[in-house]
């Protein structure tokens, strides 16, 4: 750059001000960053604290670069609802900034166009979009080839080190290596110990400018309410919400917990929303909305609702289970106080948070033999295949396969194309060592979590060493003084009784449904099964129940206590909860008779709840299905042409139950169900000896 443009202090906070109003002055470290982007050309890591500005840094840059001649600035943004608040930021400024995610497709070309005639000032892309065939092949190049600035937001998920590391960030290494010489680069997160910036600084460049502050955070005042049962939990929440200043969030581990605690909430009066990745996109929005207006006391929310997320005057974060990791709850409980000099900031852990834990670890990277059975399919195929084309011949769920493919690509094994995946030929190496070390330290992580919950000492002193804090390497850190374990005080845990039994009331309620498989997985044909497309309507099962769901926040826990003990006969809590679930159907034929799944693990825990049944619904129990054989995959984190290839063909109906069916209802019974294939194999097999409808009938629905 001109020595003559390079630009003064002065003009900077200029841009500032109409960003974040007249009284807005520069912190050194903001204008240390700008300084290092626009005159230096340089690639920056800025790892702040939530609110400290990091936005501020890369949208006055752009103001300076911009007005300089510079093209338009490319941020990768991880969530929509952080590309929204960016969005606003920037009209505020006066700053033109446009999107490209999923819930916008039919606006990209209109986008593209915007960009190609320079009436686009920032460019916000999702991180998957960096690798779709189409923007990756004639959108991206003109974008690197042009791009004034390119910022990297919520950097810590570059690292497979950070708390939430996503395959597509990893892409961005691809696109700093094609930019031109000169384009600054900035990265920025909140939420990184020395482990994450090190590797983020590292894949930036070794001339990266690292500029890191303390993590203090005056605003908040931590503190933990342990409670006896996820009803005085829930009865707290209740009861003491309202006491609560302004509005906030309420974070749950799971999308049922976070339903099933706004239903609860709303049924007692109080205003709040349920948020996750399974809510409508206009659903969402309207949500954050409601929240920005303080037309809701809070949203219920997993994770879905996390970084970026921009409300300053959020009055408290709630979480009700414990994330897996201080750095993943100190960026969320990061979204409160921002512009408020006092917000709380409460944990209330639950005995489910183990188990949660151990259900998301189980979906580390895969092994070895099923990476490189992906790499021989896809070599061998010749052609392009898609992951429901995978699926058929490896042995992953969708997700994991999906996850898989995304690393391979960024490490250049694979390749996505129109049409699916490709193998490059490339050579790649199985990192074992990598994988245990990322498998142990997501294990310390969970330990720390616990002794945050049980720790005497200051409480956001703990978290800040966890994150590695600078501050107390160099002797200025000390305990905070606002914390439950500083002061002494803590928020009451008592409940109101009619609130408690509402409660209890509310998680002992029974019954989800179970809605039946109704497509073929695709490619079955190449394993030798010669069935496709639509289930036939007449082998459908209807819409079944299950008991509750084991990621629930009532009868999950009841139902993993159970799966985790011994086969055993049903319980008696637990068939009166399952006769209360037939009670409330409303089938439209009553079943005739009740017919028991041979389960290989729990025979006594099903046999005695089919038997059981039958005699309070006085319903003769007309047998059981009769198994053997099936194929040696179909496990629990097997994908849906594994899964059905090794039930097919391994029920049969028994004589003397074929000889009982004459076209009626009949109740299934089974203990838990997953993917829900099992009992689609077994429903068609019933059908065609010659059953009517059948009703499937479980204790636990997985997930």
């Amino acid at each position: 750059m001109n020595p003559d443009l390079a630009p003064d202090r002065d003009e900077a906070e200029g841009h500032l001000r109409a960003l974040a109003g007249a009284g807005a002055r520069l912190r050194d470290d903001q204008w240390t960053a700008i300084e290092a982007l626009v005159t230096g050309r340089r690639r920056a890591l800025v790892v702040q604290r939530t609110g400290w500005g990091k936005s501020a840094v890369y949208f006055v840059a752009t103001a300076l670069l911009r007005a300089r001649g510079a093209g338009p600035t490319v941020i990768v943004s991880p969530l929509l609802a952080l590309m929204r608040n960016q969005v606003a930021a920037a009209e505020r400024a006066g700053i033109a900034a446009v999107t490209v995610n999923s819930s916008n497709v039919e606006q990209w070309q209109e986008v593209y166009d915007g960009v190609e005639r320079g009436e686009v000032d920032v460019l916000l892309v999702s991180p998957e979009r960096l690798n779709n065939p189409g923007f990756r092949d004639a959108v991206l190049p003109q974008l690197a080839a042009s791009a004034g600035l390119v910022v990297v937001d919520e950097a810590h998920c570059i690292s497979d080190w950070g708390h939430d590391f996503r395959p597509d960030y990893r892409r961005i290494r691809t696109l700093l290596a094609d930019l031109p010489g000169g384009t600054p680069v900035l990265a920025t997160t909140a939420t990184a110990n020395e482990r994450v910036i090190t590797d983020v600084a590292d894949q930036l460049g070794t001339d990266t400018l690292v500029l890191r502050g303390s993590l203090e955070r005056e605003s908040l005042h931590l503190g933990v309410l342990q409670m006896p049962s996820p009803a005085h939990r829930l009865a707290w929440l209740a009861d003491h919400l309202g006491d609560l200043p302004g509005s906030g969030i309420v974070y749950t581990l799971t999308v049922a917990a976070a339903d099933e605690v706004s239903s609860f909430l709303r049924s007692r009066g109080i205003a709040t929303a349920a948020y996750s990745g399974r809510t409508d996109d206009a659903e969402r929005r309207a949500a954050e909305e409601d929240l920005l207006a303080d037309r809701v006391k809070a949203l219920v929310a997993t994770s879905a609702l996390g970084m970026g997320f921009d409300k300053p005057d959020l009055g408290f974060v709630i979480h009700l289970g414990a994330p897996p990791s201080p750095i993943a709850y100190y960026q969320q409980v990061g979204r409160a106080g921002r512009g408020v000099d006092r917000a709380e900031v409460l944990l209330l852990p639950g005995a489910e948070d183990e188990a949660i834990w151990r259900y998301f670890a189980s979906l580390a990277f895969p092994t070895r033999e099923q990476v490189e059975r992906t790499l021989t399919v896809l070599a061998e195929a010749g052609r392009p295949l898609s992951t429901a084309a995978l699926e058929v011949h490896v042995d992953l769920r969708r997700t994991r396969l999906e996850t898989m493919l995304k690393v391979l690509d960024v490490d250049g094994a694979v390749r996505r194309v129109t049409g699916g995946w490709t193998a490059t030929g490339q050579p790649w190496e199985y990192d074992a060592q990598r994988y245990a070390r990322v498998a142990a330290d997501r294990s310390a992580e969970q330990e720390a979590m616990r002794e945050y919950a049980r720790t005497s000492d200051c409480r956001m002193e703990y978290l800040r060493r966890q994150l590695d804090d600078p501050a107390f390497a160099d002797g200025t850190g000390h305990p905070c003084g606002r914390c439950d374990r500083c002061t002494g005080r803590s928020l009451p845990t008592d409940v109101h009784p009619d609130t408690l039994s509402a409660a209890q009331a509310a998680l002992g309620r029974p019954g989800v449904e179970i809605e039946p498989r109704r497509m073929w997985p695709t490619g079955l044909s190449t394993l030798g099964i010669e069935l496709s497309g639509k289930i036939p309507a007449e082998l459908q099962a209807d819409t079944g129940r299950a008991l509750g769901r084991l990621s629930d926040v009532g009868w999950g826990n009841r139902l993993r206590e159970l799966f985790a003990g011994p086969d055993t006969e049903v319980p008696g809590e637990v068939l009166r909860a399952v006769v209360q679930v037939l009670a409330g159907w409303g089938w439209p034929q009553r079943p005739v008779g009740v017919v028991a799944l041979p389960s290989r693990t729990r025979p006594q825990l099903v046999g005695s709840l089919a038997a059981r049944l039958a005699e309070v619904g006085r319903l003769p129990l007309l047998g059981t299905l009769t198994r053997s054989g099936g194929a040696a995959s179909g496990g629990a984190g097997s994908n849906s042409a594994q899964r059905l290839r090794a039930v097919h063909g391994t029920f049969t109906v028994p004589p003397e139950l074929a000889a009982q069916l004459d076209g009626a209802p009949l109740l299934l019974i089974d203990d838990r169900v997953d993917t829900g294939w099992t009992l689609t194999e077994a429903v068609r097999v019933l059908r065609h000896a010659g059953a009517g409808p059948v009703l499937p009938l479980v204790l636990a629905l997985d997930g």
